[in-house]
């Protein structure tokens, strides 16, 4: 896609919340486009509880009074200004910007989200409406604009958690099921801006890669969707840049260039063979990125990519050949004051967090959150499932054609926004629904057949919580169709999981959900202690390729069982992502480096020997050590290669007479793994 460059950030050490991101006065959001013309900023805000808004016409030019109005910043979530708080309807915005009229070209309005059903106005025209509250959306509004002061208007209506909305409520009746298990924060909640385009332009671009493991070449394609907007036909010509270190590659591209008739949409499909000189993979500690520049006539697109090679194999994911055993995390978009809002030192204060505390492998949530946190991901290692938002939904409902069609409408615009992103390993076709109905089954195999046809590279899955009760055959649940099993596991783990095994022995286990809230038995002792124990039964078990905790962070709920402060503390940090004791207790059980001491020796003039054991685990977590660093004081050791389940001693020079000793390991990204204090003595 095309994007701002990351913006670069350092990533401190400590996990004291005073060390973490700073909140600046005026936040900074992630835009997709380096070209964009941005729209947010300072708009006219104001509710229409009564939905008298589209038939007495608040679009047009001047209707609105300002003493009838407020001016907020977009992006904006109305559900935390406090005079909103419970507000479900529809909010109206308005922006007044100027504009110079521009010939030969197209000009595309671009929302990156916004909940949950948008309508938009430009001068008083309708230039289309969107479902779903995630998704990136946009509209052709060349027609609409004109020169000077252009009015902008957009209805958004947050009157979700109904039985025909995605996601929804149960429509079986029974008590309790009016809502889903997170807020329907409303708004435009993520950037509004402009891009001009000619008039033959590229909407999007895939980039699939094929690694050979064995000969360690590669071949990328590019599947590019380009729209001719013109009056005429157009055979654009195309020309492919792929840059490694910002270095150009030379390839030899093979394209089938084609006309594209006039006001009509075109796949341009090219391929090129990389040398294994050019061939660097992408994993988690050596995330190693590639851009594609795409030229198609007179339009840019600069996308980054790494290649890296996801599989199954007997009971196992492989990534690039070698099997996953990572940890992780799920996080839900919420945040004090802030609702679903994303600024970017909050995505970059949860990566770090989450990244330090071995979350790499996760769902996220029920939604695709920002793409920033994906770009982080890319570029710093992290392994993600993205989920489009079947929460529990019923047969009824899965069989609806209606809900079908939006459900593979926000699946498609969530796949296309993402499906060039390394981090993406697989999606899942949704959580927690009656997956041992007809309904469930026809839904699962008939989800992901449709989206394979839009991306047959990543793996497929989806979040079962009815495996825990023991199904007697693999034909009885759904995930006889997909690529792993993901598992929503809250007790009785060994029995769960073996009996899953025996299911499908075939097929991985990824524990998409698990743990205990901090306010349960125990409290927050028995939260970090439960950590401890159901890690022991997952080391056992060789076919568990990961594990994610439900959640990484509290969150706001209306559903029952939810606090009478608002929110639901499964976290590991709560909501202000203040750590609890489980947090190093999670970063602990899912290094995948552990460090104890082997020896000690007192030497002359106050230098001293401490040996310690650096071994790489052999059960789970599992990788290869590779550039690792040991940190003790201010000694920077670098850590020999280590394959999983091997040990080696490490001497490091102690001077001085403290009694204990600070010790780190640090991944080749720059992330803290593990630390340990050491006595000397």
């Amino acid at each position: 896609m095309k994007r701002l460059t990351l913006l670069t950030f350092s990533f401190l050490l400590s996990l004291t919340c005073s060390n973490l991101a700073a909140q600046p006065g005026a936040a900074r959001y992630h835009i997709r486009q380096p070209d964009a013309i941005p729209l947010h900023g300072e708009w006219w805000f104001l509710l229409d509880p009564a939905g008298l808004g589209i038939s007495n016409q608040w679009y047009r030019e001047g209707i609105a009074q300002e003493g009838r109005q407020d001016k907020v910043t977009v992006p904006h979530c109305f559900s935390v200004d406090r005079r909103y708080e419970f507000y479900s309807g529809t909010a109206w915005y308005r922006k007044t910007f100027a504009w110079k009229r521009t010939t030969g070209k197209r000009i595309i309005l671009h929302f990156d989200g916004a909940y949950y059903k948008t309508s938009v106005w430009l001068n008083g025209q309708k230039v289309g409406e969107h479902e779903g509250g995630y998704t990136p959306f946009h509209f052709d509004v060349t027609e609409q604009l004109k020169e000077g002061d252009n009015l902008l208007v957009v209805a958004v209506n947050n009157d979700t958690w109904k039985t025909n909305t995605i996601p929804g409520i149960k429509d079986k009746g029974d008590i309790n099921d009016g809502f889903v298990g997170w807020v329907n924060y409303g708004g435009i909640t993520r950037p509004v801006y402009l891009t001009v385009e000619p008039e033959v332009y590229t909407e999007n671009v895939k980039i699939e890669t094929l690694p050979d493991l064995a000969k360690g070449t590669a071949v990328v394609k590019a599947k590019i969707r380009v729209r001719n907007a013109s009056a005429t036909p157009a055979t654009p010509k195309i020309d492919l840049t792929v840059l490694q270190d910002k270095k150009p590659l030379t390839l030899r591209w093979k394209t089938n260039a084609a006309s594209i008739p006039a006001g009509q949409t075109a796949i341009l499909e090219t391929e090129a063979a990389l040398t294994a000189a050019q061939v660097k993979l992408w994993d988690l500690d050596q995330p190693n990125l590639y851009e594609l520049k795409t030229v198609v006539g007179t339009d840019t697109l600069a996308s980054n990519f790494g290649i890296r090679k996801i599989e199954v194999s007997e009971a196992q994911i492989l990534l690039n050949g070698k099997p996953l055993k990572v940890g992780g995390g799920n996080r839900v978009i919420d945040y004090p004051g802030l609702g679903s809002l994303e600024p970017d030192w909050l995505v970059e204060k949860d990566f770090r967090l989450m990244k330090e505390a071995g979350m790499e492998f996760q769902r996220l949530t029920h939604y695709t959150p920002s793409e920033y946190f994906y770009d982080l991901a890319d570029r710093y290692g992290m392994l993600i499932i993205t989920e489009a938002g079947n929460w529990q939904l019923t047969p009824k409902q899965m069989d609806n054609d209606s809900m079908r069609v939006k459900f593979r409408s926000q699946f498609r615009e969530m796949a296309e926004r993402d499906w060039n992103h390394p981090s993406v390993i697989a999606y899942s076709v949704g959580n927690e629904y009656g997956s041992t109905t007809a309904s469930g089954q026809r839904w699962t195999k008939d989800m992901i057949a449709y989206a394979r046809e839009l991306d047959p590279t990543r793996l497929y899955t989806f979040a079962s919580m009815l495996l825990n009760q023991l199904p007697e055959k693999p034909e009885d649940e759904a995930s006889q169709y997909v690529d792993f099993v993901s598992t929503n596991t809250y007790g009785g783990h060994a029995k769960s999981l073996d009996h899953i095994h025996k299911l499908y022995p075939n097929k991985p286990v990824f524990i998409s959900e698990w743990g205990t809230r901090s306010d349960g038995k125990g409290g927050e002792p028995g939260q970090a202690q439960h950590l401890s124990d159901v890690m022991i039964e997952i080391r056992k078990r060789p076919f568990v390729a990961g594990a994610s905790w439900w959640t990484y962070n509290d969150y706001r709920s209306k559903l029952f069982g939810t606090n009478v402060n608002g929110f639901r503390p499964w976290g590991i940090v709560g909501p202000d992502r203040l750590p609890r004791l489980a947090y190093p207790v999670h970063q602990k059980e899912f290094s995948p480096v552990t460090v104890e001491k082997a020896g000690f020796k007192t030497g002359d003039q106050g230098v001293h020997l401490l040996t310690v054991k650096v071994t790489s685990r052999g059960d789970f977590p599992a990788k290869t050590i590779k550039g690792y660093t040991l940190k003790a004081g201010d000694i920077s050791i670098a850590l020999p290669d280590l394959d999983p389940g091997e040990s080696k001693d490490i001497v490091i020079p102690i001077r001085g007479f403290d009694k204990q000793i600070h010790i780190t390991v640090i991944k080749p990204t720059g992330f803290l793994t593990t630390q340990t204090d050491i006595d000397l003595k």
